[in-house]
């Protein structure tokens, strides 16, 4: 085995004479430092770069799960009045990709009586509205009374509302009524100094496609005016109101109608 702590033997003379050159130094990477990173990549990566992700991250959870939305309308009064913001649940019905109305899969199908939020087929505008027939459901309307499958709807009339409407000075001369779909309960609004389309004969709700009306029925565009509406156009269910504002009166809080559930 080669002994590798011997001393190198002396070099030849010619070596010696040979006039010395300049060597570069060596780049051994010790002591140099990167540049200064400027001001704008600075504030790429420290801010903007972390805030954009952040809002595609909350961007694509309200656009695919779960998201909330201001009435501005009173379609669907006493149940929802302007100025509530409610909670919409988007993954009730189906699975969406976030930005998109593609459906991935679906788990479960609107039921009589829920609230949906959905884009209407005439105007591509977010909607809130009931549910009042199904695919294969007869549905008639004699004098804002509901017809389903050839039975009459109960309805009961309503004294004392118990809930904070607003104070719109179209309810003035309105009265309320307790509408039962099935197993779901809830008021409906009735205003006689309104035209609306209060009657109309049986339809027939086609596969895939469901019936809408609003709550506020003299007052509300729905199934009766756009027709039928896609199960692919339906974007959630509404399931609370997350908190409300009366606009006719500052912006005022209605603390009694935040956080409760819809029915």
């Amino acid at each position: 085995m080669m002994d590798t702590s011997e001393t190198p033997s002396a070099l030849p003379e010619s070596t010696l004479d040979a006039p010395e050159t300049e060597q570069a130094p060596e780049s051994s990477g010790e002591g140099t430092s990167p540049p200064a990173p400027t001001k704008v990549s600075r504030l790429w990566r420290e801010w903007i770069r972390p805030f954009l992700i952040i809002l595609a991250i909350v961007g694509s959870f309200r656009s695919a799960f779960a998201d909330w939305n201001d009435v501005p309308t009173g379609s669907m009064i006493p149940t929802i009045v302007e100025g509530d913001r409610i909670f919409v649940n988007k993954v009730a019905y189906s699975l969406r990709v976030p930005f998109t109305k593609m459906h991935l899969t679906r788990w479960n199908a609107p039921e009589r009586g829920d609230i949906v939020v959905f884009f209407s087929p005439d105007e591509d505008k977010r909607l809130v509205k009931r549910v009042i027939g199904l695919p294969g459901d007869q549905i008639e309307l004699r004098q804002n009374h509901l017809v389903v499958n050839s039975e009459r709807v109960r309805y009961e009339p309503i004294e004392d509302l118990g809930v904070d409407v607003g104070s719109s000075q179209r309810l003035h001369h309105a009265r309320f009524e307790k509408e039962t779909l099935g197993e779901v309960e809830h008021p409906i609004t009735l205003s006689p100094f309104q035209s609306s389309l209060s009657s109309f004969g049986a339809l027939t709700v086609p596969e895939g496609h469901y019936f809408m009306m609003g709550d506020n029925r003299d007052n509300s565009r729905d199934s009766r005016y756009f027709g039928f509406v896609d199960q692919k156009l339906i974007v959630g269910q509404a399931v609370a109101v997350a908190f409300s504002l009366d606009r006719t009166q500052g912006f005022k809080p209605r603390w009694k109608r935040s956080f409760t559930k819809l029915n």
